[in-house]
């Protein structure tokens, strides 16, 4: 009989510890140039016209790629190839959060525009130089509990500067409210000096130019390196497909927005952060291809949580199992993906092969899901919630291909004893 201490002693690793204050790091900063920000503008009474514009400032996000190859090529003097990054960038971010802290929107927005722009690309570089740390540093076994951990680290700095700044906001002015994320960004410096280095010497692009074509060369190298981009982004199109239209559906059963704040924000990102927890565990235990497998399955099956909800009509107890199994079910499938998409990377090329690929994943949540509302519509919400089923059964039946179940995983290594 394994315990529970066997099954989880893979999250004691230090190189698996470090990455929750890593994870928070490049977290903190999404909401400040976002949701929060907006806040802060409704509040000095910004028309909703400019504030719309202002979510062009996260475009950094999206074009992230295209500047990951410099932090493959170039290493700064000190902490090594990727910490020396983050140490820096982690400054630069806290030092420009501290200047937004002391502008004021209502006289000048496009000033606050271009500062917040800046912070968005700052961050984007952060997390660039963050997931090709991860990628370096843990061992095969560890990268289930690794994309979890990260994971984790993630979503609470979401929930800090989103849900935590909104309420500090009620209690003091903005300006110290965002004073007070720029300290805990400096504070998470601590965790740069705390992470371990990666084991051995991976040597660098020779120039720009190897920097930029040698991880594409590298990936497409491999055999079926087409179909596998298909299957990246096919992975998680089920889940995306029902997390797209959630809220209205729920609101469409007349659950209040208090409701759906505490159930599907609050008790929902618990249960996320359970799930990867979870899903690191099976990583280290089972091994990486045949988590793939139960995960796969996972997803797909617990939309139809969803679909009993919606026969079944407002109810709250079923309201909070079906939140409870889609996203602890999500969680435990996002971390083994995550953990795939590292296993994935060249160590010479892994910041602008890690966001590559990652920048595919948001095929699936802003492309492919577009026309969920639609769907809704026409076929009503207990058999559009059946049909997103049907959407992550392209991605397992490629899973032989990709993750055999015959192999443990893709180093075809035996799990943790």
């Amino acid at each position: 009989m394994i315990s529970f201490q066997q099954w989880f002693r893979v999250y004691t690793s230090r190189r698996v510890l470090c990455l929750l204050g890593l994870g928070f790091s490049s977290g903190l900063p999404l909401a400040l140039t976002g949701a929060t920000l907006q806040a802060w503008l409704v509040d000095q009474q910004i028309d909703l016209g400019t504030i719309g514009l202002y979510s062009l400032v996260g475009l950094p996000y999206t074009l992230k790629m295209f500047w990951s190859p410099l932090m493959d090529r170039f290493a700064l003097p000190w902490l090594g190839r990727r910490r020396g990054w983050i140490v820096v960038l982690q400054v630069l971010i806290a030092f420009v959060i501290g200047v937004l802290s002391y502008m004021d929107p209502g006289h000048m927005p496009g000033e606050i525009a271009l500062v917040a722009m800046v912070l968005a690309f700052l961050s984007a570089s952060q997390d660039i130089v963050i997931d090709a740390y991860r990628t370096d540093v843990l061992e095969p076994h560890e990268l289930g509990a690794g994309a979890a951990t990260g994971v984790m680290g993630y979503r609470l700095a979401m929930l800090t500067s989103g849900a935590l700044a909104l309420i500090l906001s009620d209690m003091l002015d903005w300006h110290t409210v965002y004073m007070l994320m720029a300290t805990l960004m400096l504070l998470n410096m601590i965790w740069t000096f705390l992470a371990p280095e990666p084991s051995g010497k991976e040597i660098p692009p020779e120039d720009i130019r190897e920097a930029v074509v040698g991880p594409f060369r590298a990936y497409f190298s491999r055999p079926n390196a087409l179909v596998m981009l298909l299957f990246i982004v096919l992975f998680k199109l089920g889940d995306a497909l029902a997390a797209a239209m959630t809220t209205p559906f729920l609101l469409d059963l007349e659950f209040s927005r208090t409701d759906i704040g505490l159930v599907y924000k609050a008790f929902g990102l618990i249960s996320t952060i359970i799930g990867t927890l979870i899903g690191g565990a099976f990583v280290a235990r089972i091994g990486l291809n045949r988590s793939l497998w139960i995960f796969a399955f996972l997803q797909a099956l617990s939309n139809f949580s969803f679909t009993l909800l919606a026969l079944t009509g407002k109810s709250y107890l079923l309201m909070v199992i079906s939140i409870a199994v889609e996203n602890l079910c999500g969680g435990m499938g996002t971390a083994g993906f995550v953990a795939f998409l590292m296993s994935l990377c060249d160590r010479r090329f892994t910041a602008t092969q890690y966001a590559m690929l990652t920048s595919l994943m948001g095929i699936t949540r802003v492309f492919l899901s577009a026309a969920t509302g639609f769907m809704a519509e026409f076929y009503g919400w207990p058999l559009f919630y059946a049909l997103t089923v049907l959407g992550a059964f392209p991605a397992i039946f490629l899973l032989p291909r990709f993750a055999p179940w015959t192999l443990i995983n893709r180093f075809n290594l035996k799990p943790t004893d």
